[in-house]
């Protein structure tokens, strides 16, 4: 950013003046507190000013919207030309209950899909596994054949809403299903858009849902993106997630590195295993952000991290494209932040954090819901939720110019100084032969662990506050009603899926897990088999016993 000496030298002036001043009024009004800093313990100084951001070289640091370095976003006219995706997370109990919930949603106003699955279905196990009880549909949808898909994706137009799906070690599985019911109602692949998360690094990190060791995992991964950029060309194949690291109780610089970081992971494996150019499918990969209640802390994480992916894009990959060079991201709003006592404050913290992502510019947004704490969301509480999201866009005007905080001194020197400290730590995941290497040594995970056992001292010493927790709580409540499953859920599920075991072809799957296993010891891609598997009514445990079988189970190491 360019000034004038005289400019600079008016600026200092002004400076000590105002330095002057503050040592006077510190002698009556002393500071609240004896250290000032962001929910990630980032220490924040006093006043920003233009000395701050002297060196920064506006055309190549900042630029313009649509333009590299893409600090200020990816498209040319923000939200002026078309709003964020009000993209509501939603799962729970049947197939049929969660199409209920979606279809209600989108008449409400939202504009495309995200689904929860429930734990069995996270960790490829069908609503009858012993593993199972106690589980099916409490924390999501459950999904076991493709006769449960198409449940879930009846009425949906497959070809004009885009789909995302949190699922992991069985993403293979889900993406198959994805496509197989695509090409029974008729919708070609190449119409089909969504985003599968995909992203088993943050697994071994942070969220820990395993099936299979790192190495074969990403393997998997990999398989999906040579398919859909083959295949599937509208599909954002992995969805590179700092949301559940930041949830685990990690900084918001160590959130946006190691996401980074696992992203170039993923980049390298699929070129050095599938031989594609970076340009065939860099601009299909996204991103997924946390937003925590700090809201300057998160607009510079987001702007910051746009900047750093066009960066590593161009200079680390030589990518060309320019879609390849964008960071495209979903947020949601931060399920930690979140408290049980007091729970109408969520709607408050929600729309902070909302707000934030907003500034940030990000692309699609979950807001959550204030019960969520507690239980599934209801359908009141997501209704609110979701009007959080369309009131920003229509009637606060933060959608009217881009970028509107860029050229703060504040806002411009806290993005350089997080984005000097993420690099370090990429640089230090680099010296340590990769993210898989410093997963296997355990280095992210000890630097997650360390500093939410700060986070929590400092919440306990009174140094941060969460108000009604540890400041302002009251013995008075404000009981919300509890959306609870029952369990006929689960009888009916196990139900539904014995019925399709006993009406399917079991020769053709027996021959399309045979292909599958097959295709996981040559080294082949398993996407094309999965597909046929799905079609033929092998059930996601099937599908996953495979690759179990074949590549072993993972166990962290911190649990034995």
């Amino acid at each position: 950013m360019y000034f004038s000496r005289e400019m600079q030298e008016a600026s200092l002036k002004l400076s000590r003046k105002w330095e002057d001043n503050v040592q006077k009024s510190l002698k009556n009004n002393p500071d609240q507190k004896a250290r000032f800093t962001t929910v990630s313990d980032k220490e924040i100084r006093r006043l920003y000013t233009p000395e701050d951001i002297k060196d920064i070289n506006f055309a190549e640091e900042i630029g313009v919207p649509g333009e590299f370095p893409y600090l200020r976003g990816n498209q040319v006219t923000g939200y002026r030309g078309r709003y964020w995706t009000f993209r509501m997370f939603s799962g729970m109990g049947s197939a049929q209950d969660t199409n209920n919930r979606w279809q209600m949603l989108l008449r409400e106003g939202q504009t495309g899909l995200s689904t929860a699955f429930d734990f069995p279905t996270l960790m490829g196990y069908d609503s009858d596994s012993p593993k199972a009880l106690g589980e099916v549909g409490k924390c999501g949808v459950a999904i076991d054949t493709l006769e449960d898909f198409l449940a879930l994706m009846e009425g949906i137009p497959m070809d004009e809403v885009t789909t995302s799906m949190t699922i992991n070690p069985p993403a293979t599985v889900l993406l198959a299903m994805y496509c197989a019911a695509a090409d029974i109602k008729g919708v070609p692949l190449s119409k089909i858009g969504g985003t599968i998360q995909n992203d088993m690094l943050k697994e071994f990190i942070a969220q820990k849902t395993f099936m299979c060791p790192p190495e074969p995992s990403v393997k998997l991964i990999s398989d999906t993106v040579e398919f859909c950029t083959k295949s599937v060309p509208r599909w954002n194949t992995i969805s590179v997630s700092g949301y559940h690291i930041r949830e685990a109780g990690s900084t918001a610089i160590q959130e946006l590195a190691f996401t980074l970081r696992d992203g170039i992971e993923y980049v390298e494996d699929v070129i050095r295993r599938k031989g594609l150019n970076v340009d065939e499918f860099a601009p299909r990969l996204s991103f997924f952000f946390n937003s925590h209640i700090d809201f300057f802390e998160e607009i510079c994480k987001m702007r910051a991290a746009r900047r750093m992916w066009a960066k590593i894009m161009r200079d680390r990959f030589h990518a060309k494209d320019p879609r390849s060079l964008w960071l495209r991201f979903h947020t949601q709003t931060a399920g930690c932040s979140l408290t049980a006592q007091q729970p109408y404050n969520n709607v408050i913290r929600t729309t902070v954090e909302a707000l934030a992502a907003v500034l940030g510019g990000t692309q699609s947004l979950h807001t959550n819901s204030l019960d969520e704490v507690l239980c599934l969301p209801s359908e009141h509480a997501v209704e609110i939720a979701l009007r959080t999201q369309q009131i920003l866009a229509e009637e606060t005007g933060v959608a009217n110019t881009i970028d509107p905080l860029g050229g703060s001194y504040f806002i411009e020197a806290l993005t350089n100084e997080i984005e000097e400290a993420a690099w370090d730590y990429i640089h230090k995941i680099d010296d340590l032969g990769g993210m898989i290497a410093a997963i296997e040594k355990g280095f992210p995970q000890m630097e997650i662990s360390e500093a939410a056992y700060r986070f929590q001292q400092q919440l306990d010493a009174g140094e941060k506050t969460m108000v009604g927790v540890n400041k302002y709580a009251t013995n008075s409540t404000h009981p919300l009603p509890l959306v609870d499953i029952d369990e006929k859920v689960s009888e009916e599920q196990i139900k539904r899926l014995k019925d399709v075991r006993r009406k399917r072809d079991n020769k053709a799957v027996k021959k399309s897990l045979d292909d599958i296993r097959g295709a996981c010891k040559k080294g082949d891609n398993v996407m094309p088999c999965c597909i046929d598997a799905v079609k033929n009514l092998a059930t996601l445990q099937e599908i996953c016993d495979v690759y179990r079988e074949v590549y072993g189970e993972y166990k962290d190491p911190g649990l034995y």
